[in-house]
């Protein structure tokens, strides 16, 4: 697990120099209790305009810089946000969907005093230490993302009631509040790219179809093979696992096919690595003899040789929404009971086909 911390800095005070002032100081200063000082700290609407002003004054005078931990415990917060991979470490590192992701995350968080824990959930016994650590609340909230169908975890988090965001989803109905990419219409974007081109026999590497977002791929790769008026053959739809050796153990069998393809969707740009090691050494040129089209158009696409075609989701600003939207969710839940509630937060954001010389 890794901590990203912010906090605020301690203020010296010039005046009486070393020495950090105390609530009780800036109480005998503006003349009122410690408990007054406190909620006017805190944001109390319980104090008169002319109290608040007068430790305003007092707080601006001494330097007084409120203990974070302290606010925190009085207010039940830690100011602290998880994000959870339920993966295992090397699809964490070799997949630069997940850093793009902590990134987006990260730059949401600049501005808020929130510390940012990462956790890789790879086997039952991550998962079981996580939800012993969530069921401890040391969070504020968490974020998911990878999430599979059968993945408990939403469901823990929302029997602790801690709130929750989730990039992706787990079904159509997913009911939790969740940031995802239009995949659907990105994978029909590659496959009316690859029929444009005069391509006929255009095949698919899947994700793992456990994987909500890998359905919703292989989905629209049918629909626009139906729109192209191609007929769908099961022969040409290889299941994968996300993961390079996965690329590769599909397209080997792809090549198997006959009559073979003259196209490839493939479901991640990490895949298409694989599929492209192995068209290497069958000597399938790309794209005179078979065309390529990647998803996710990391920095991977445009490192390949020839630069990969991909369709671009925006992982960063989807990291970024799903940060925010938690920071939502959190203020919403700290609500008095009663007070109206905006409905959950669902956010599609659209893809874009990338244009490279591998189709």
């Amino acid at each position: 697990m890794a901590i990203r911390e912010t906090g605020n800095r301690s203020t010296v005070r010039g005046a009486r120099g070393a020495g950090r002032p105390t609530l009780e100081e800036v109480a005998a200063r503006a003349g009122v209790g410690r408990g007054t000082v406190s909620r006017v700290v805190n944001g109390s609407p319980r104090v008169s305009e002319r109290t608040r002003a007068a430790v305003e004054a007092a707080v601006a005078e001494l330097g007084y810089v409120p203990n974070r931990a302290a606010r925190a415990l009085a207010a039940n917060r830690t100011d602290a946000i998880a994000l959870v991979v339920p993966e295992v470490e090397n699809r964490f590192f070799a997949e630069p969907y997940f850093s793009d992701i902590l990134r987006g995350v990260n730059n949401a968080l600049d501005d808020t005093e929130m510390q940012l824990l990462l956790t890789i959930v790879g086997n039952d016994r991550d998962r079981a230490r996580l939800a012993h650590y969530l069921a401890g609340h040391r969070v504020d909230g968490v974020l998911v993302v990878s999430l599979r169908a059968d993945d408990p975890l939403p469901d823990l988090l929302a029997e602790l009631g801690i709130p929750a965001v989730i990039s992706g989803r787990r079904s159509a109905d997913e009911p939790l509040p969740w940031v995802d990419a239009d995949n659907v219409s990105g994978a029909r974007q590659a496959v009316a790219h690859l029929a444009a081109r005069g391509r006929r026999r255009i095949a698919t590497i899947t994700g793992g179809l456990d994987i909500y977002g890998a359905q919703c791929r292989l989905a629209g790769y049918r629909d626009g093979l139906a729109e192209a008026g191609l007929v769908a053959d099961e022969a040409l739809i290889a299941p994968a696992d996300f993961t390079e050796e996965g690329g590769r153990r599909a397209m080997e069998a792809l090549l198997d096919v006959t009559p073979a393809p003259d196209a490839v969707f493939v479901a991640s740009d990490v895949m298409a690595v694989g599929a492209r090691q192995v068209l290497r050494e069958r000597g399938v040129r790309v794209p005179e003899d078979l065309a390529m089209v990647g998803f996710d158009d990391t920095s991977i696409a445009r490192q390949m040789d020839p630069p990969l075609t991909s369709v671009r989701q925006p992982i960063e600003e989807m990291g970024h929404l799903m940060a925010v939207t938690l920071l939502s969710e959190i203020a919403r839940a700290s609500l008095p009971v009663g007070v109206p509630r905006p409905a959950q937060p669902r956010l599609m954001l659209p893809t874009e086909l990338v244009t490279r010389m591998s189709s």
